[in-house]
This record gives structure tokens, C-alpha cells and sequence, in this order.
């Protein structure tokens, strides 16, 4: 009979642990955790110094039952739930759960699924690590506080079934901030000027950029700058002024952390954040591979860590010189400079064994699954690579007064990126190199060619922009990038078009709210100043409770005097001119998923309803009728047209009455600017005060 207990958090572990262990060892799932605070209340006492109040999760009777059966027949429990500070908390909630203080219990971790990771573990099993524990404890306690003591709010001000989140409101925030700088960008003017020139005795031309003058680069803003350098530059005699010939190296990238995995697989694969995380569980907790049984393909997927273990790191070079052979084997590994936000708690995200190509394993993933494997171990097998090495030249080339440029590269060793190529890398501009060049060399013009670009506004937030924003900015940490992502867009607050993440309505409303009432809880530098005492907290620095006594009475008084400003506000739906076809009464506005919309008073009598289309006193330059606010099937802003479909006119700015003075075009709304809408035309006014309000 089995002797040994060990409890894992997932399903799809046990099968594999429990052959790696023999069958003196049981291997049970909890399903994830087991208690949890209630959702009918808080449940944080606040009066008995903030204690909180778990339950058993609904639907975890049974499991529990079933483990304490266990419990009673095993000499020792081992408890191997994931390597973080969540696995931790579950760890110990077990524990009280399954009332494990009388028994032999022990906490081990792995941070893969291997033999002789699993294996090791039990040798160096230890007790549960509380300060992890309490960090954990704190983190939770003051979602809850900011979700359960601020949603009330929004559902009294907006529309029930919102909720305010305390990293999903910073996010929501960052994002409407980025939509505000690119609303209020204006687009400045500038030229390029590029000289195609004939080199004696090559065949193709060599295209040479302006840069300006021998003293410094300058800038060409206008037409006029442009018409005058052109007239300055007249039957001048182009001559190469210097020739630089040298070498450049680029390093291997290090491997994944779970933001960078979650950035390029974005970029590379097109995945949602959450898609990442769900496939990288999976090859995490184990596949079925062909001939060798279940495997755990990868490391623990959630980290901050670019650290790689010492048996990985030989296993790599040997791989790496069989393979490839020894010239591509890296000096030392690529080490990232130290960052002040890296919990170093386990490893980088690697393959489990880089000798198990992605090839290999192919046929026993699905197509996504083998996709997201295969950039994993290319990343993995690169970082321990040796540097790629390029030839350089640098030519300056002067007519008259003025300076052209030529930069060429050429790849002459691989290294790493015989396995792994960045999308920059594949793009790389010039691949020419040209030794016969030097300072005595003719060179002779063939034609110039200018060109007028306009600089461009900020881009808006893709899923993996905003994850390596919230690192930057020290919010959240690994395993909360995703949910936190896919809460904003499940609550409709944004929406994701083309990759692209825009604000709505109703995340407008919601963030306006926020900024107003609970500036603190939105405030990008306090919640990156909250990580860091959870980090202290699971350093064992500081006590738990005191982030929570300091915490809470500063949100207790913003949500009272939040209160206070609301009760003013009697908030009554808005009645509208809009005569309900159904029962003749008037409609009213109401707030649904997708922001404001049209709906009968007489609900439930008349359910009748139709999309609301805000009027804004403009007529349409195309048709001269009325421009409504619409929005996109997702939520998206744009002003249109309200004869569409037969006037196709749309803006994605507000239009104004006022027509362009130039061209006789519509002028947009930007920031406190009217710009025109004509792409050639440049006209811009500053908006008057009673304007802009």
C-alpha cells in the first residue's frame, strides 16, 4: 500500500509524477485552490485586525473528502503545488484545510516536470515558507478590499455587474492615456532626401541618405528647406569624404521570462496573452509523446527569472557543440543587467531537454502547441549560442556644403542566429559590402529623390505593448499580465480590433470615475510601490498585516467621500424625442455591455430597444445631414454619418462645423487643436476656450 502522499494542483500532473515516484507514493489533484475569501461579502473582518474569513470553494467538497481519505492512509504528506507564491498559499490552505498540523508534512517544489526534478525535490523536501504564504494573503485581501469597496460605486453611477480592479484599473488607465496622446497628436511635417549614385566600376546604384552638414544632422521640415537644399545641391560634384570599414556583434538574446514569451509569441504567432499561458500550462504539466510516454516539455511557465540551472546550461553545450560544432558555442551565457523588479524565485522558461528538437515531438502536439514549443527551445538553444558577427561599412559622402550617408552590414558568422532570427534582424537594411571603395573612388550622381513624410502618433497598445509596459512599470507580475488583460476586454471596458486594444464607452466613463474619486488606486507609481512590499513581504522584511492596517483606512475614506459626491448626483435615466414604435412612449438611455443604447421605460412590458447615436450639432461635408457618435461591432468610437449606408463619411476624430480656410475640408478635433482632415493639407488652429469645453 502506498505509504506517501503528494498533492499536486493539476490533474495532468499525476499520471507523470506518479511514474516518476514508484508505488510506494499516491499522487492527488486538488483542482487548483480549495478555499478561498466568500463572494457574498468581503469577507475580511475589519474590526479583528482585517482577519480574513476562507470557506471551501464551491464544488471543492468532494474533492476534499476524497484527499482527506488519503491524508488518513499515508505515513507522510508531501504538498507540490507550483514553485510561486501562489502555489505556496494553496500549500498551506491545504494544509488547514486538510487539517495537516498533526501530520508528517512536507512542501516540495519542482520547476519541471522531469525525473530527476521531481525526484530531488522529496530529498530537499521543507516546510511551508509562510512569508511567501502572507505575501500572497496580502495580495489577495486588497484586490478584494479595492474590488468589493469600489464596484458598488460603478454599479450605482453606471450599470451593475462592473467591477474596479486594482491592477485592471491601472491598466485601463494606461491604456485611455495612451488614447488620449494619440487624439491630441499632431502630425508634423518632414522630408527625406536619398541620392542614388553611380560607384565606378559596380553595377548597381549605391543610394546615400541626407544627413545634413560635416558639422551635424540636420533636419529638412519643409517644402522650402527641401526646394533649397535641391538648388543648393545644382551641378555639385559628389565625393566620398571618408570610408570606415568595420566589425559589429550581436549578442544572443537571453531566454524567456513569461513577459517576454507572452510579447513574442505575440508578435511572432499572432496568440492572445491568454492562449500563451493556457498552451505553455500544457506543455508544462505534460504531453503524450510518442513511444516515451507523458513528458513535461517545458519549465514552470510563470517567472521573472532569466536564471538557467547548471545541469541545463552543460546539457545545452553539449548539444549546442554536437550539433552545431564548437565555434558556436557562446563564451559565457547572456546575462540581462540586473533589475530591481526580478524575483530570481526559479528559472528561465526552457525545454526540459533541448536534445528533444522540436522535430521530434512534432506529431504528438497539436499545430499551436508545436508552435509555441518550437520558439521556446529556438530561444533557448540561441541564448546559449555564440554572438553573431557582421562586417560594416560606413561611407560619408559630401557635395557642396551638404553630407550623405551610406551604412551597409554584412553577416559573416551566423552564430545564434543560425537557429533563432527576431523580426528586426530579418529586416536588416543593407547587405552590400563594398571593399573596393575608398576616398579616391568616383562617384557620380544618377538622381535624387525626395520624399514627404508626416511623424507619426503614438501606436495604440497591442496585448504584448501593454505586458512589457506593466513590467516596465513594476504592475503586477507574471501570472496577473494575462487575466488582467482578458478581464478589461471581458468587461467590454476595451476592445481588441486587429491586434490593437482601443477604450470604449463604457472603459471611458470607468476610468473617469476612477482618476476622480480613487486617483491613488489608478496611480501607476503606487501600485508598482505595492508590488514592491509584497516582494518585502515574501523576503520576510515586513508583516503582512501592516501593509493591510495602512492600506485600508486611506480606501475606506475615498470610498465614503466617493459616497457622499454620488448621493448629490440623482442619477435617472436620460428621456430622449425617440417615440418607441412598439407603445408610443418616449425612450430612455441606458448603459449595457457596449456602452449607452436606446430602451423602452415600460421594461417588462416593452422590451423594444435600438443603438443610440449621440448627435453632436455638425453637419456631414458629404451629404449635410446630421454626424452621430457610433461605435464599431467592439465598442470603438467613430463619428459617422447618420444616412449610412448611403453616406459613407466616418472620422474616427469629432468633427467640427468650422471648414478648413486652405482647402475647404472638414477640420477634426485634436487635443486642444483643429486640424484639418485633408492628408496634403497642413492647416492647424488652436481651439478658443468655449471651444474646447
Amino acid at each position: 500500500m502506498a505509504k506517501y502522499l503528494v498533492i499536486v494542483e493539476s490533474p495532468a500532473k499525476v499520471k507523470t509524477i506518479k511514474k516518476f515516484l514508484g508505488s510506494n507514493y499516491q499522487v492527488a489533484a486538488s483542482n487548483g485552490h480549495v478555499r478561498d475569501l466568500p463572494k457574498s461579502q468581503m469577507g475580511i473582518d475589519v474590526e479583528n485586525d482585517y482577519e480574513p474569513k476562507y470557506i471551501t470553494i464551491r464544488g471543492k467538497g468532494d474533492i476534499l473528502s476524497n484527499l482527506r481519505k488519503e491524508v488518513k492512509k499515508a505515513d507522510k504528506v508531501y504538498l507540490a503545488t507550483d514553485p510561486d507564491r501562489e502555489g505556496e498559499a494553496i500549500s498551506w490552505h491545504l494544509s488547514k484545510a486538510l487539517k495537516l498540523e498533526d501530520k508528517k508534512m512536507y512542501r516540495i517544489s519542482f520547476n519541471e516536470i522531469t525525473k530527476n526534478a521531481v525526484k530531488s525535490s522529496i530529498k530537499q523536501a521543507r516546510n511551508i515558507d509562510m512569508d511567501l504564504v502572507d505575501a500572497q494573503q496580502a495580495r489577495r485581501m486588497l484586490d478584494r478590499m479595492v474590488g468589493y469597496r469600489i464596484s458598488p460605486l460603478l454599479w450605482a453611477k453606471v450599470k451593475r455587474g462592473l467591477s474596479a480592479g486594482r491592477v485592471q484599473s491601472v491598466a485601463l488607465r494606461i491604456i485611455c492615456d495612451r488614447e488620449n496622446e494619440i487624439n491630441a497628436f499632431i502630425p508634423e511635417e518632414y522630408w527625406s532626401l536619398d541620392a542614388s549614385l553611380q560607384l565606378e566600376g559596380e553595377k548597381k546604384p549605391l543610394i546615400a541618405k541626407f544627413y545634413g552638414t560635416a558639422e551635424g544632422r540636420m533636419q529638412i521640415r519643409s517644402k522650402e528647406e527641401l526646394d533649397q537644399i535641391l538648388k543648393d545641391l545644382e551641378g555639385q560634384e559628389y565625393k566620398i569624404a571618408d570610408v570606415k570599414k568595420g566589425t559589429r556583434t550581436k549578442k544572443a538574446p537571453v531566454p524567456f521570462t513569461t513577459s517576454t514569451l507572452q510579447q513574442e509569441a505575440s508578435k511572432v504567432l499572432n496568440f492572445a496573452t491568454q492562449k500563451t499561458m493556457r498552451l505553455a500550462q500544457q506543455l508544462y504539466e505534460g504531453v503524450e509523446v510518442k513511444g516515451q510516454g507523458t513528458i513535461g516539455l517545458i519549465t514552470y511557465l510563470r517567472t521573472d527569472s532569466i536564471r538557467v540551472s547548471e545541469e541545463a546550461e552543460q546539457s545545452a553545450a553539449e548539444y549546442i557543440g554536437r550539433t552545431f560544432g564548437e565555434q558556436y558555442l557562446a563564451d559565457r551565457p547572456a546575462i540581462k543587467k540586473d533589475n530591481k523588479k526580478i524575483q530570481d524565485a526559479h528559472e528561465a522558461i526552457r525545454p526540459t531537454d533541448i536534445s528533444r528538437t522540436p522535430v521530434e515531438v512534432k506529431e504528438s502536439l497539436s499545430r499551436d502547441q508545436f508552435r509555441l514549443y518550437q520558439l521556446i527551445w529556438k530561444r533557448f538553444a540561441a541564448s546559449r549560442m555564440a554572438s553573431a558577427q557582421y562586417e560594416t561599412t560606413s561611407i560619408k559622402i559630401d557635395a557642396g556644403n551638404y553630407r550623405f550617408t551610406v551604412s551597409a552590414s554584412k553577416l559573416v558568422f551566423d552564430g545564434f542566429m543560425s537557429v533563432y532570427v527576431q523580426d528586426d534582424e530579418e529586416k536588416a537594411e543593407n547587405n552590400r559590402i563594398l571593399k573596393s571603395v575608398d576616398k579616391d573612388s568616383k562617384i557620380t550622381l544618377k538622381e535624387l529623390d525626395p520624399k514627404q513624410h508626416f511623424t507619426q502618433p503614438p501606436a495604440h497598445y497591442t496585448e504584448a505593448a501593454l505586458v512589457k509596459t506593466l513590467e516596465e512599470l513594476g504592475i503586477g507580475r507574471p501570472s496577473t499580465y494575462a487575466p488582467t488583460i482578458s478581464t478589461i476586454i471581458a468587461r467590454h471596458y476595451v476592445a481588441k480590433e486587429n491586434k490593437n486594444l482601443y477604450v470604449t464607452e463604457l472603459g471611458e466613463v470607468v476610468n473617469s470615475i476612477m482618476k476622480e474619486a480613487f486617483p491613488s488606486i489608478v496611480d501607476v507609481n503606487f501600485t508598482a510601490n505595492l508590488e514592491q512590499l509584497f516582494d518585502k513581504i515574501g523576503e520576510g522584511v515586513i508583516n503582512w498585516k501592516t501593509v493591510i492596517r495602512n492600506f485600508y483606512p486611506d480606501l475606506d475614506d475615498a470610498v465614503l467621500q466617493a459616497e457622499k459626491e454620488l448621493e448629490k448626483i440623482k442619477i435617472e435615466d436620460e428621456v430622449t424625442d425617440v417615440i418607441c414604435e412598439e407603445c408610443g412612449r418616449n425612450m430612455v438611455i441606458k448603459y449595457g455591455p457596449h456602452g449607452r443604447f436606446l430602451a423602452c421605460p415600460g421594461f417588462p412590458d416593452c422590451r423594444n430597444t435600438k443603438p443610440y447615436y449621440e448627435k453632436i450639432g455638425v453637419q456631414c461635408p458629404q451629404c449635410g445631414k446630421e454626424i452621430v457618435l457610433k461605435k464599431t461591432k467592439k465598442g470603438r468610437k467613430f463619428y459617422g454619418c447618420e444616412d449610412n449606408p448611403e453616406c459613407d463619411f466616418m472620422s474616427w476624430q469629432k468633427p467640427s462645423n468650422k471648414k478648413c480656410p486652405l482647402c475647404g475640408d472638414v477640420l477634426l478635433e485634436k487635443g486642444n487643436k483643429l486640424v484639418c482632415r485633408g492628408e496634403q493639407c497642413s492647416y492647424m488652429e488652436v481651439m478658443k476656450k468655449e471651444e474646447q469645453e
